[in-house]
């Protein structure tokens, strides 16, 4: 992979997202950031380093029109985009499974099916997605969990997939971040064991790195104490 090339990073306007974008302009690394058009994206394209597209990624269609209008070459895809509602089984209904659905599975789908053939003509490149703790294990809401778990296993088989085309595609799962969203419902004993997003945006950071060359369809812990 070239160094000087940029990361793509999705969902770039969330909490997470400035995280990312931040460690990675630290490292002096351009970024692309993908999200919904607004205010916040439109504030992150007005850094230095930092060139701002807007998409409803959750559309093969407009996945595919975002990436033809990155200007500038990439070789790292961070896939932050996602949803999440609560719910126990009796909540789930068809406008709550369509929208998980192709938030959190149909955005990393469209994404690296857009961003393998741009990688792969460079020579490789990196493919971090986002799972979440509750896709592996404990109780959670229902349909997020699932939604979640299918990225985990798209993670998996892109590795594998991908693997021969030197494209890495790796995961972390978080459990609990702390954002300001977050904050909103958590006790004060739950925020005090949240995950910081700057941490995790170290552990992407790693992955889309040259020093994480060998690895390949892990499936990254970020739990902290959460």
């Amino acid at each position: 992979m070239g160094a000087v090339d940029a990361v793509i990073v999705t969902g770039a306007a969330g909490a997470l997202g400035h995280a990312v974008v931040a460690e990675f302009r630290s490292r002096g690394r351009e970024v692309v950031a993908l999200d919904r058009a607004g205010e916040r994206l439109d504030a992150l394209g007005g850094q230095d380093g930092v060139h701002a597209v807007a998409a409803d990624l959750s559309s093969r269609a407009a996945a595919r029109e975002a990436f033809a209008a990155i200007p500038v070459a990439c070789d790292a895809l961070v896939g932050l985009a996602g949803g999440f509602t609560p719910g126990s089984l009796a909540d789930v209904d068809e406008e709550v499974l369509d929208s998980l659905w192709r938030s959190n599975f149909g955005s990393a789908l469209w994404t690296a099916q857009a961003a393998a053939p741009l990688f792969a003509a460079r020579g490789g490149g990196a493919i971090v997605t986002v799972g979440s703790k509750t896709a592996v294990q404990g109780p959670a809401p229902v349909a997020h969990a699932t939604s979640k778990a299918a990225v985990v296993r798209l993670t998996e088989l892109l590795a594998e997939e991908l693997r021969g085309q030197r494209i890495r595609v790796n995961a972390v799962l978080p459990s609990v971040i702390d954002t300001p969203a977050n904050r909103s419902w958590m006790s004060e004993e739950l925020a005090a064991r949240a995950v910081a997003p700057a941490a995790i945006a170290k552990v992407i950071a790693f992955l889309c790195g040259p020093d994480a060359e060998p690895i390949s369809g892990a499936l990254v812990p970020v739990y902290g104490d959460a």
